[in-house]
């Protein structure tokens, strides 16, 4: 069903707008991570794309894309609009959903800062057609009307250093009412830049998402 080892830069139009990505699918992956970024980040963030080869090699395939236009990126406010944000993410995994190459892949988020919240409001909007999504240093709280909403297994994941990020993780899930976990790296600040911090982030993102897609095929 799906080529072997593909990695190429991709065009998504949505409406008006062209948003660019770039798509990796590993040979039989065993499903797909679509990323939201944070603001003021994109598809080149080194963070996130660390942690997708790490999802890569665990084979998973992996989406990054720009949520806004470089001319929308200028406007300072569309990098706080949530609502504009998870519209895009919608309008995207609407795409992912049937573009040839991904299509009939289980669909997972993968949200980072601000993106977090576009991820989880998708995810309560798009209900079972969202596998699972994790939290990297997230504000899910900027989502926190829709959070009982989402049905997806939902891993947030927050530094032990980020004081303020854990307190409105921990608001969060509270208010979470799908299968959720909350795991505290011991040690990292808020963009786990610490030695083996983000490698952790990694592996444990790998762990959750394969085992929740394999618990849905039991």
């Amino acid at each position: 069903m799906i080529l072997q080892d593909k990695h190429k830069p991709i065009s998504i139009k949505i409406g008006d707008v062209v948003l660019q990505g770039n798509l990796t699918i590993p040979e039989n992956p065993l499903g797909i991570i679509i990323f939201s970024h944070g603001s003021g980040s994109s598809r080149l963030s080194p963070r996130n794309n660390y942690v997708a080869k790490v999802l890569q090699e665990k084979g998973l395939a992996t989406l990054l894309f720009d949520l806004l236009t470089e001319q929308e990126d200028t406007i300072y406010e569309n990098r706080f609009d949530i609502d504009l944000l998870t519209k895009r993410l919608i309008a995207v995994t609407n795409w992912v959903k049937n573009y040839t190459d991904t299509k009939g892949l289980k669909m997972m988020y993968f949200g980072a800062s601000t993106g977090a919240a576009s991820a989880l409001r998708a995810a309560a909007s798009l209900g079972s057609d969202i596998s699972a999504v994790i939290s990297r240093g997230g504000r899910p709280d900027l989502a926190m009307k829709e959070l009982n909403k989402v049905t997806a297994p939902t891993l947030l994941i927050v530094g032990g250093r980020d004081d303020i990020v854990i307190q409105l993780n921990q608001k969060a899930y509270q208010k979470l009412q799908c299968d959720r976990e909350l795991k505290i790296i011991s040690g990292a600040s808020h963009l786990f830049e610490e030695p083996g911090k983000l490698e952790e982030v990694a592996n444990i993102s790998a762990h959750w998402f394969i085992k929740k897609i394999s618990v849905e095929d039991d």
